[in-house]
């Protein structure tokens, strides 16, 4: 049977995070914690960046989500990261995970295979080679940049899916979403600036968290987020250069769209496409 997602169930997951403010516990890398946060306290959601081993269990006994995100690698936040995916697993509460740079060393690639080992994530978002590394397909990447398409990377995708029976995530020009049951959703909103500005990306990752800390179905509560901000980048670059402005300006304006979105505008211009493989 095809599932279709509409513009109307996306919009109430938008909602659904403003009105409950889930706390997200975020383990993100250094150079994006800071708009990490700010993109979900825009959104709407509660964020909370802790790495400490004396308290990274504790703190997320008191969370509604976990993201974890391996941009900025080192060994202490590494074992952080997997005490919170134990503690995420036993509490029974999302995990994403963002595997900034998969494939790019091979530390990297150890420490992704040590954190499926502690847990099976709810969800995975990276780009086309990010994905096809993690599904142990022969792709190259660039440092954090992806040499391989999404559409590239969509069996890829639906091998991760299967193999973490979760949700797995594959960011471009166009977004795909994929679960185990063979859904798809497809997402055509964005803007080329986005891959202008650090942290876009890495904040998606966190948005995922927060929808799925509000919606249980995962494969729709990450084409919430992805729509979110996708169509907020796209209005925030629109507005950006009509007003002879850049990429500077447009962060700024990502955030407000984030924040002022309202659902005129959403249902009006989101572009979704979910059914079967």
């Amino acid at each position: 049977m095809v599932e279709k997602l509409s513009p109307v169930q996306l919009w109430a997951d938008i909602e659904a995070v403003r009105a409950h403010s889930p706390l997200v516990h975020n383990i993100t890398n250094l150079v994006v914690m800071n708009f990490n946060a700010n993109v979900l306290l825009a959104a709407g959601a509660s964020p909370v960046m802790a790495h400490a081993h004396e308290e990274v269990s504790d703190m997320v006994a008191i969370a509604q989500a976990l993201v974890v995100n391996i941009g900025t690698l080192d060994p202490y936040w590494v074992t952080s990261m997997e005490k919170a995916l134990r503690a995420a697993a036993a509490k029974g509460i999302p995990s994403v995970l963002d595997p900034v740079g998969a494939g790019a060393t091979p530390y990297r690639n150890k420490v992704l295979a040590q954190l499926l080992a502690t847990t099976s994530p709810t969800v995975i978002r990276g780009n086309g080679s990010e994905i096809m590394s993690m599904a142990n397909s022969v792709t190259k990447t660039r440092g954090v940049d992806s040499s391989a398409s999404a559409d590239d990377a969509i069996d890829a995708a639906q091998a991760l899916a299967d193999r973490t029976a979760g949700v797995v995530c594959v960011s471009g020009a166009t977004d795909y979403i994929l679960d185990t049951k063979k859904r798809i959703a497809r997402l055509s909103n964005g803007h080329m600036w986005m891959t202008k500005i650090t942290g876009v990306g890495c904040s998606a990752t966190a948005l995922i968290g927060a929808f799925c800390a509000v919606q249980s179905d995962a494969w729709r509560a990450t084409a919430s987020a992805m729509a979110l901000m996708g169509l907020a980048g796209q209005i925030a670059a629109e507005k950006a250069q009509a007003r002879g402005q850049g990429v500077g300006s447009m962060a700024a304006i990502l955030l407000d769209e984030l924040h002022l979105i309202d659902e005129d505008t959403f249902l009006s211009r989101v572009i979704i496409e979910g059914d079967t493989l």
